[in-house]
């Protein structure tokens, strides 16, 4: 479990926390969203990521999209990546820009392996543990197209995967990140290989649970050798249910029961697991419970939590933080929400993974919004902190707020 000071009379998720070296001043951590505003040749972050997850620095922890460490890595449109010099440096803007807000942000690594599609990669078929459709959908140039039956990959292709990680995670050392996570969830490539289904090796990679769990070892020591494992996280999803291969079964669970275990000795900063999605079988506190009776280390619990439910399960202490996703598109200042009970705003959900700055940076706060504290909320002065200022009407900011820095667009 975490390090964790406790402050007498605040909810669990304001309380600071310590998980491996990143010192947390709260347990609200910004989940990894892919948003699909890399709209550039290069597929590199530009100055709206940067303005994006600035206005979302008063998280705990930001963990970025999750991001290709290789071309063969591309799985969807317009997601960056961390495997050239332009996406290194585009980084380099973004978490400069959190850190001069305070806050912190860890680069999550993935690769979309067998669930990808040939349009991404020149016509070539994408590879994956084994020849097996997973039967997933990947959103391509021309729209959502359903995998196919990619290549296997051969030994010395592995070798070479695992070497993209590494240097992702060097360019993300240079990018001024301040830790890994290592994408592992849901129908990507490391979860393939944990796959029985998926994964029909029969040489160090498959045939075993203890060999399909090879491949993630191999890519956390990898990382490992660039960062201190102190600073590395991993994302599962031992409940993800998608189509035929991905079921979480009896066989299922008790393989990752066996890789928590085998994690619990790595000396990770943590790990960030899902939850079943809600109105399944599985109720959350049974699935976070099985989850701490095999793994003693940090835990980031993710999916479908709320203020309350997350508070509820830091309580119970069956997590360490939680992570929060859809929340944090319409609210970038989400910990004040928490903090003084303000309603939660909800997103347009037709600008979620496209276009420009709309659905992306243009949210507004409660405080710190002259258009939301007045004109929409009509709510006079009980979120400006200045007393005695009349409601105005709707136009321009009064003098008192322009000389505060307020502005028409709304932002400080």
């Amino acid at each position: 479990m975490s390090d964790l000071t406790s402050v007498p009379g605040t909810q669990p998720l304001l309380q600071p926390v310590q998980l491996g070296a990143l010192k947390l001043p709260n347990r609200v951590v910004m989940a990894p969203m892919t948003r699909s505003r890399a709209d550039n040749e290069e597929l590199a972050p530009t100055g709206l990521h940067a303005t994006y997850y600035t206005q979302r620095a008063g998280a705990g922890l930001i963990i970025s999209e999750g991001t290709w460490v290789s071309t063969d890595a591309i799985g969807f449109i317009n997601v960056p990546g961390i495997y050239t010099d332009a996406q290194t440096t585009g980084w380099t803007k973004v978490t400069e820009a959190v850190h001069s807000a305070g806050g912190r942000i860890v680069s999550q690594l993935g690769h979309a392996g067998a669930a990808s599609h040939p349009d991404h990669h020149g016509g070539r078929l994408p590879a994956g543990p084994s020849a097996i459709n997973p039967h997933e959908m990947s959103f391509t140039p021309d729209g959502p197209k359903d995998s196919l039956t990619p290549r296997a990959l051969s030994a010395a292709e592995i070798a070479t995967t695992i070497g993209t990680y590494r240097q992702a995670a060097t360019n993300a050392l240079r990018a001024g990140f301040d830790g890994l996570e290592i994408h592992a969830q849901v129908s990507h490539l490391v979860a393939q290989f944990l796959n029985p289904r998926l994964n029909q090796r029969t040489d160090a990679y498959g045939g075993s649970s203890e060999k399909r769990a090879q491949f993630l070892l191999d890519v956390v020591d990898a990382v490992s050798s660039v960062w201190g494992s102190d600073r590395i996280g991993i994302k599962l999803s031992p409940y993800w249910n998608s189509g035929t291969a991905f079921t979480a079964d009896a066989e299922a669970l008790a393989e990752y029961d066996q890789l928590l275990r085998r994690l619990d000795d790595s000396n990770l900063a943590y790990l960030h697991l899902l939850g079943p999605e809600p109105d399944t079988e599985t109720d959350t506190l049974t699935a976070f419970t099985r989850y701490r009776a095999h793994y003693r280390g940090a835990v980031i619990a993710n999916l479908g939590f709320t203020q309350a439910s997350g508070n509820e399960l830091l309580e119970r202490q069956l997590a360490d933080a939680v992570s929060f996703g859809a929340p944090f598109i319409a609210n970038p200042d989400l910990v004040d929400r928490f903090t003084h009970g303000h309603p939660l705003a909800a997103d347009n959900r037709d600008t979620r993974f496209a276009g420009g700055a709309e659905g992306y940076t243009d949210y507004a706060t409660m405080i710190g919004s002259y258009e939301e504290c007045f004109v929409r909320l009509g709510c006079g002065t009980h979120f400006c902190g200045v007393a005695g200022v009349p409601q105005p009407s709707a136009g321009a900011p009064p003098a008192q707020y322009q000389r505060q820095g307020w502005s028409d667009s709304g932002s400080m």
